[in-house]
């Protein structure tokens, strides 16, 4: 019988480049060795990883709103691991027809590259990018049009199905959010040479990504002192919206619209619908049967981000 865990977190390009202070950074260290120390004693079978991208992998020239990857590999951007994830090729391709059976569109990638909104978790949970068996799955959460929180939930409804039927044990994870809103551009405004790198920017530099890497650094210090005009960090919103997944309401998900999201959360706050899919999975997975502690939350200007984590177990 199929054994399920979930774990959902934050992830920073910034953490260990921009410092909150002792004290923040060692609540942030241990809440992650809480969730280590959960999956060192689940001992995972497979991982299905919901996860983003920031326009390190995916790109306007072909920009799917799901995708699910047979194999994967890590840019190594931000300091992040470099190289190639251990995906189980047949079953990620299984999953890939399971969710389109049950009436999801999601493209199929042979070849993913991943930056560090898989990587960092891994990283962090892990200590690598092979150390278990993962099923990379991507969500647009920075390109509009952008799929609705609802769609992401069916994404994750349909995973978690697949997941039931498998005699394995598996972990639903979520890598993301929560409110942020760091200088991400935007096609519609970009100057011609940063909407090119928009359209299909897979061939940089190591000098242009270290520039634009340090371009963000730059952003988040102007943003920790108060001298940006990037919008803030939503407390509020995210306290919400934790408690709507400690409720296992999935109705109240399927409730949050991309103009709400966008107002509230900020532009890149859509990276929440990896939870919410993570979340949805872990529902259809075990019947409802899981409870949610958030674990962990704190607004970081530092990082830019209400940085967030949570688990989820079935109930004894």
């Amino acid at each position: 019988m199929s054994a399920m865990l979930l774990q959902c977190l934050s992830h920073t390009p910034l953490m260990g480049r921009l410092h909150p202070g002792q004290e923040i950074e060692s609540e942030v260290e241990q809440a992650l060795q809480r969730l280590r120390d959960s999956l060192a004693r689940f001992e995972p079978d497979v991982i299905f990883l919901f996860g983003p991208d920031h326009f390190n992998g995916f790109f306007y020239d072909l920009m799917p709103s799901f995708c699910i990857g047979t194999a994967a590999s890590s840019i190594g951007d931000y300091g992040c691991l470099k190289g190639p994830l251990d995906v189980p090729a047949g079953l990620a391709g299984e999953c890939a027809q399971a969710v389109l059976d049950q009436g999801v569109d999601c493209a199929v990638s042979h070849r993913m590259r991943v930056d560090h909104g898989f990587a960092q978790p891994l990283q962090l949970l892990t200590g690598a990018l092979d150390r278990y068996p993962v099923v990379p799955i991507f969500i647009n959460s920075v390109a509009p049009p952008l799929p609705s929180a609802h769609r992401a939930r069916l994404l994750g409804d349909a995973v978690g199905r697949f997941a039931s039927s498998l005699d394995r044990r598996v972990v639903f994870m979520a890598s993301g959010g929560l409110s942020h809103n760091p200088p991400v551009p935007s096609l519609a405004t970009a100057p011609p040479e940063v909407a090119e790198r928009l359209l299909d920017g897979r061939h940089v530099t190591p000098e242009q990504r270290g520039e634009r890497e340090a371009r963000t650094i730059e952003a988040a210090r102007q943003f920790a002192s108060g001298q940006s005009g990037l919008p803030p960090i939503n407390p509020d919103w995210d306290h919400d919206f934790l408690d709507v997944l400690k409720r296992l309401d999935m109705a109240a998900l399927d409730a949050f619209s991309n103009t709400e999201i966008t107002a509230r959360a900020g532009n890149s706050g859509h990276e929440v619908k990896t939870w919410i899919a993570a979340n949805s999975a872990m529902s259809a997975a075990t019947g409802g049967r899981y409870e949610v502690s958030p674990e962990y939350y704190r607004a970081i200007p530092e990082w830019i981000a209400g940085f967030a984590t949570l688990q989820g177990a079935t109930c004894r």
